[in-house]
């Protein structure tokens, strides 16, 4: 009986025995997907590790560069000198520092004297002043005061000369007019002669002897300004064929030779910077390029100027201030500046389009059956200069036509210009962004703040530029 009795609890036992439910393979548990994200992360940030470089990095900050200093330099320039061709009185018809064309009027020689007595008694009494003369006489005036200086006071017999010839020839512009009025005869004889502009130039009425000076001619004489005073033309002066009558500067390119100040550092000037210069008869400033001369008699600072010729074109001997003080900006290593070049395109054709109403330009594109098409292409704009835009080489082929919006026009894609600039890192990858370099040293530069392309404060730089290419992943080792 107690068998029996055993054997049920056995069976009630095995009867609760419950088996699990299998769910069918193709059934996901909800953890996998997470699982796999997680993986693929992990996967594609240890192939961007082994691709970014380990760089040294250089935060850019606010700063400024050496000291002021002031000097009276020599100025070179391109200048011929126009001989007269016969003896006469010379008359002039063209301003002190105006520019004038190959072939234009600029003086005439009279052999007998007889054009200088007829326009004399014809007009002479006659001839009133403008309100531009006017101008034009007081502004000379007051050029002259403001850089007058008691050690030098031959300069007022220059300035003297200078007025009197600038009202001669503002009245002579008046009296040429009557030459046409003149007897055919007497404009025909052989005594009157005109002189033409023989290439465009500035005129200036005044010769001193350093016509032909060039950077490698500079010396201590040079500076003798007692040695190279000004000799002035004057209008209606009796002139000796072969005698200076006026002279043309040629070329807007000029230099002032500075003597070597030997307070002044080695490192602060070199070959190739650039100088903020103040120029004291006016107040202007305008950026020189520096050089070096080494010359026999001595050492000199050479600023080269692509500006402002035409403003001193009749100033040998002129006072500048170089800006090396107070020079603030953004102050970043040399060794971070490259160069780069960049497709041009005009301004006209960026437009904005895409999914993201991004910023490109339309291109012509083909389809597969050969049918005409356009397409969008997305493209940054590295710089706006003169209506041309810089856009990356990568993003266009040679010779891609682009269409202009709203237009017919097209422009085909194949010129290019570098620009000077540093790899920002702030992202992650290298980024070139354009810099304005506005004065450099061996080893760092100021460049320009605020502009709509360029650097900012704090902004992380690439502290070796040639180390790295576009779009280069890199870690700064300094954060």
């Amino acid at each position: 009986m107690a068998k029996k009795v055993l054997k049920s609890k056995k069976a009630k036992v095995k009867n609760k025995v419950s088996k699990f439910r299998r769910y069918p393979l193709n059934r996901m548990n909800l953890g996998m997907p997470v699982f796999g994200f997680i993986f693929m992360y992990i996967i594609i940030m240890v192939i961007l590790a082994s691709r970014k470089t380990t760089i040294a990095g250089y935060e850019v900050k606010l700063g400024s560069l050496a000291k002021n200093t002031t000097a009276r330099g020599v100025c070179i320039r391109e200048e011929m000198v126009v001989k007269s061709g016969n003896n006469g009185y010379v008359n002039y018809y063209s301003h002190e520092n105006q520019r004038v064309s190959s072939g234009a009027l600029v003086y005439s020689i009279d052999e007998s004297g007889t054009l200088s007595e007829i326009l004399r008694s014809k007009h002479i009494e006659q001839t009133d002043f403008s309100d531009s003369d006017l101008q034009q006489i007081k502004k000379e005036m007051e050029d002259y005061s403001k850089t007058f200086k008691d050690s030098i006071f031959s300069s007022v017999y220059d300035f003297k000369y200078s007025v009197e010839g600038t009202i001669s020839r503002i009245t002579n512009e008046n009296l040429l007019a009557t030459l046409n009025s003149l007897s055919g005869n007497y404009v025909m004889d052989n005594s009157l002669s005109m002189g033409y502009a023989p290439e465009s130039g500035i005129v200036i009425f005044n010769t001193d002897g350093l016509e032909d000076l060039t950077p490698q001619s500079v010396c201590e004489e040079t500076f003798m300004e007692d040695k190279h005073q000004r000799n002035a033309h004057v209008d209606n002066s009796l002139v000796s064929e072969g005698e200076d009558i006026y002279k043309l500067s040629t070329n807007e390119k000029w230099s002032v030779a500075l003597k070597w100040d030997e307070s002044w550092e080695e490192d602060q000037f070199s070959d190739g910077d650039y100088v903020n210069v103040r120029f004291l008869k006016n107040g202007n400033t305008s950026w020189g390029q520096e050089s070096i001369l080494n010359n026999a008699e001595g050492k000199y600072l050479l600023l080269t100027f692509t500006n402002s010729m035409i403003t001193f074109a009749g100033d040998r001997y002129i006072d500048v201030e170089l800006l090396t003080n107070n020079r603030t900006g953004l102050k970043i290593p040399n060794s971070s500046i490259v160069n780069r070049q960049f497709y041009t395109i005009p301004e006209d054709y960026l437009t904005r389009g895409g999914s993201s109403d991004s910023e490109g330009f339309i291109r012509e594109a083909y389809m597969e059956d050969g049918t005409k098409s356009t397409e969008f292409v997305d493209a940054k704009v590295y710089d706006k200069e003169e209506n041309m835009v810089y856009i990356d080489t990568s993003v266009f082929n040679p010779g891609d036509v682009l269409i202009k919006p709203d237009s017919n026009d097209t422009y085909s894609v194949s010129s290019k210009a570098s620009l000077t600039g540093v790899y920002n890192m702030n992202n992650g990858f290298a980024d070139f962004t354009k810099i304005n370099v506005l004065f450099s040293n061996k080893e760092y530069s100021i460049v320009e703040s605020g502009t709509t392309y360029g650097l900012r404060v704090y902004d992380h730089i690439v502290l070796d530029g040639e180390s790295v290419k576009d779009d280069d992943f890199v870690f700064d080792t300094n954060l």
